[in-house]
């Protein structure tokens, strides 16, 4: 097996995800890459992510390999074609030739992701769709200390969403980080595996507790509870986005 790792950094807004979605007739970006080996390569190949991102979240280390045995170009040359080939919101950063039992998915020891807050009195028409727009002002102090309390080895059932069906809800939380800049506020969050939606309503939660509407402390009484109700809302996608995968 002649196994191709790619970097891949994309705009998921006008995507369904990553994941291909079999007979909706939705595009993915999965979908997009494997159409594009398609055409360079002559045959069908199939590529892993290392992340499922939802619909309208967006990368910028998204990690895939793909078994490249049929295809004869140089591995350092494969991301030059494929983003020959590609629209223009989706790019491969870089492309080298891995071990074969080299996975995407299962061999990652952690995944960083981040959240940017567009926090003005009036939204950006330019930020609109990479970000999530807080008027209010924000309390950042509490948010770090709710955001630390996360850290850790945790059952983060009250974090997914309801109706997902996964072995375990533990999960453990290396780094968390709450910063503002300017107009922008930035959440960063390093774990070594994530559930569905869970970045996105530890954001929703977060904001509650900047804005007043619940102490940092409860943070805590959150992950006790296993319930998903107890948490905050979920985040939109558009201000999420993969920042990096680590093996």
């Amino acid at each position: 097996m002649r196994n191709i790792k790619l970097t891949v950094a994309y705009d998921g807004t006008n995507y369904h995800g990553f994941q291909k979605q079999y007979n909706t007739g939705l595009p993915t970006i999965q979908e997009v890459i494997e159409n594009s080996l398609f055409r360079l390569a002559k045959r069908e190949i199939k590529v892993t992510g290392a992340a499922r991102t939802d619909a309208g979240v967006h990368a910028r280390g998204q990690v895939i390999n793909f078994d490249a045995s049929n295809w004869s170009i140089p591995a350092d040359r494969a991301a030059l074609a494929l983003n020959g080939a590609l629209p223009r919101d989706i790019v491969i950063m870089g492309s080298e030739q891995v071990d074969p039992d080299f996975h995407a998915r299962y061999s990652a020891l952690s995944k960083t992701y981040f959240y940017i807050l567009y926090n003005d009195i009036k939204p950006s028409p330019f930020w609109r769709l990479y970000s999530c727009f807080m008027p209010r002002s924000l309390d950042i102090s509490a948010m770090k200390s709710a955001a630390k309390a996360l850290e850790g080895e945790n059952d983060f059932a009250a974090f997914q969403a309801s109706g997902s069906a996964v072995k375990s809800t533990v999960r453990t939380l290396f780094r968390t980080d709450v910063r503002k800049k300017g107009k922008f506020v930035y959440l960063t969050f390093k774990g070594n595996g994530f559930l569905y939606n869970m970045v996105r309503i530890m954001v929703g939660t977060l904001l509650e507790i900047g804005q007043g509407k619940r102490l940092p402390e409860e943070t805590e009484q959150i992950l006790t509870s296993r319930n998903r109700e107890m948490a905050g809302f979920t985040a939109p996608a558009c201000g999420l986005y993969l920042k990096l995968v680590e093996y």
